[in-house]
């Protein structure tokens, strides 16, 4: 599990420097191409896991399934600036299952949902931003305020704002020639109404049903072996 982590450490600084590189020397002209980069090496801490056991097919179903719902939840609420269950999911997934799955999840959601949405410059943006609000749920998913409702409603407003703030940085970087101060805050303050409304959502969905949706996936996971912490010994895929 150790070693699954540093993999997924140094793959997410990895991604934000190829997200950086594809600015400054493809000036978003290859987005799709840095989005298949991006979910090829968001693979690597997942796939390390057969280091330690096997992957069940069980395992990349569900997850399957859990990125289909946060992708296809965000679609219904399009109409609706920054209000959507997509953090939700995402969040869900990372306490239920651990960092990596929440990584995964968040990142195939973004480029998914972007499919009937519109993609674009902004698809690997939030592919890695909503990946990290995944894998930081995972991180934190064993202390104890995270698994009070309280917690997990602060976790979800706090990134409601963060998510933000990391998309604003693809309009920055982009204008870095003729970046002033006066834009930066502009940018920021214009974000101010979107932030706030996908940080409440956050709150609304993760106060309402993250009790029940981590009761029913920790329910499945116990039932089926899913996505278990080894020590010592390897456990034989399904």
């Amino acid at each position: 599990m150790a070693k699954s982590r540093t993999y997924l450490t140094i793959v997410s600084i990895a991604i934000l420097l190829l997200l950086v590189v594809s600015i400054v020397f493809f000036h978003y002209r290859a987005y799709l191409l840095v989005s298949v980069m991006i979910i090829a090496c968001m693979m690597i801490p997942f796939f390390a896991r057969f280091e330690i056991r096997s992957i069940t097919g069980r395992e990349v179903v569900i997850l399957a399934i859990l990125a289909a719902i946060a992708a296809v939840g965000r679609v219904p609420f399009a109409g609706l600036p920054s209000v959507q269950p997509t953090s939700f999911v995402i969040i869900i997934t990372g306490l239920a299952f651990g960092a990596e799955s929440g990584f995964i999840v968040g990142a195939v959601a973004a480029i998914v949902s972007n499919i009937f949405l519109g993609q674009g410059p902004w698809t690997p943006w939030q592919m890695y931003a909503w990946g990290m609000m995944g894998m930081t749920a995972g991180l934190f998913r064993n202390k104890g305020w995270m698994k009070k409702g309280w917690g997990r409603s602060v976790f979800g407003f706090t990134w409601g704002y963060l998510f933000g703030w990391f998309m604003n940085l693809w309009i920055i970087v982009s204008y870095l020639d003729n970046m002033t101060w006066e834009i930066f805050t502009a940018t920021y303050i214009a974000s101010i109404y979107h932030d706030l409304a996908h940080a409440l959502s956050n709150v609304f969905f993760l106060a309402v049903f993250s009790a029940s949706w981590i009761k029913i996936l920790e329910r499945t996971k116990r039932k089926y072996g899913l996505f278990e912490e080894v020590t010592g010994k390897v456990k034989k895929g399904a």
